[in-house]
């Protein structure tokens, strides 16, 4: 017997069913929930695809459906409120619930996020990305190479590959390789005489930096050596550009390993004074201490350190 059949024999009508609560407008609330995970709003518009001034209008919208204020604001500054602080940690688990539901029917492989710096992935990884491919085939590996040091637990990213000195609250590191920093040049560049005497070499020579403007005078300091004369030198913004540049001919560079390695294999760089100066810094792999990392996470990490340290990528990972 029907429920509806049920109530008519009962005398009454049909019942209808309860409206549905109003939701908020699902827009603001998914810019809001942005803006409190990146803790700004140019973050946020970023990641959403949006312009800050669209997101800045999408959560003023929810500040007055809801009649309270999300964010306190003082000049270009913004920060939570603690109204705003309440309702994101209410939210943030149904943010999760939809997204963990989203990527297991839209993906049929695994996703794993990993984090790393511009260079690094441009002049190490991306070369490597085929034998990594090979090595899990059924992990899909999602690349944020940025300058910007990112919070992988609230950013939910799996992996990240820092350049520093090692030590990172709240995160579990394993060190990948030591960066070396030394001179190179086009081979040829630099006559007998000068690759003899690395004094003469640097006031000959015009010398190529990046926004590192300190580096050759270190380099020298720590070699006893007289600070180079840098009236003379090429600028560019990243470390590739200065390999580029000095592979060209333009000057001398400091390279630095493992970003200059497939320069030196391919013979379009040199390392006239030798290439073994460690610099005392170094790349770590890390990851989040909470959660425990997936088993894709986990295939991908160490294909990383088996990359690193320069085995062949495993059958078993």
């Amino acid at each position: 017997m029907s429920e509806n059949h049920a109530d008519a024999e009962g005398g009454g009508p049909p019942k209808e069913p309860a409206p549905l609560s109003a939701l908020p407008p699902l827009h603001a609330l998914r810019a809001f929930h942005a803006a409190a995970r990146f803790g700004r709003y140019r973050d946020a518009a970023a990641a959403l695809g949006l312009s800050e001034s669209a997101v800045s209008h999408q959560i003023r919208k929810l500040e007055a459906y809801l009649g309270v204020p999300l964010f306190e604001r003082s000049g270009n500054r913004v920060r939570l409120s603690p109204v705003g602080e309440t309702y994101f940690r209410q939210i943030d688990p149904a943010f999760d619930a939809i997204r963990a539901a989203t990527a297991e029917l839209a993906a049929p492989c695994c996703r794993v996020s990993l984090t790393l710096p511009r260079s690094l992935a441009t002049m190490w990884l991306i070369p490597r990305l085929a034998a990594l491919e090979a090595a899990v085939p059924d992990v899909n590996l999602q690349m944020v190479a940025t300058g910007r040091v990112c919070d992988l637990k609230r950013e939910r990213i799996d992996l990240g590959i820092r350049y520093g000195g090692g030590r990172w609250s709240g995160l579990v590191v394993h060190h990948l390789f030591d960066e070396e920093a030394f001179p190179v040049c086009r081979p040829g560049l630099l006559s007998d005489e000068q690759r003899a005497d690395v004094g003469e070499a640097m006031a000959a020579c015009r010398l190529v930096v990046d926004v590192h403007q300190d580096e050759w005078s270190e380099w020298a300091a720590a070699r006893g050596l007289a600070p180079p004369d840098m009236r003379r030198v090429v600028s560019v913004q990243s470390h590739y550009d200065v390999l580029e540049a000095a592979a060209q001919g333009l000057g001398m560079a400091i390279g630095r390993r493992p970003l200059v390695d497939r320069y030196l294999a391919e013979g379009r760089l040199e390392a006239p004074f030798g290439d073994s100066d460690r610099s005392g810094c170094a790349y770590y792999l890390v990851r989040p201490e909470t959660p425990e990392p997936t088993v894709p996470a986990r295939r991908v990490a160490r294909w990383l350190l088996q990359a690193a340290k320069g085995a062949a990528a495993a059958g078993d990972l």
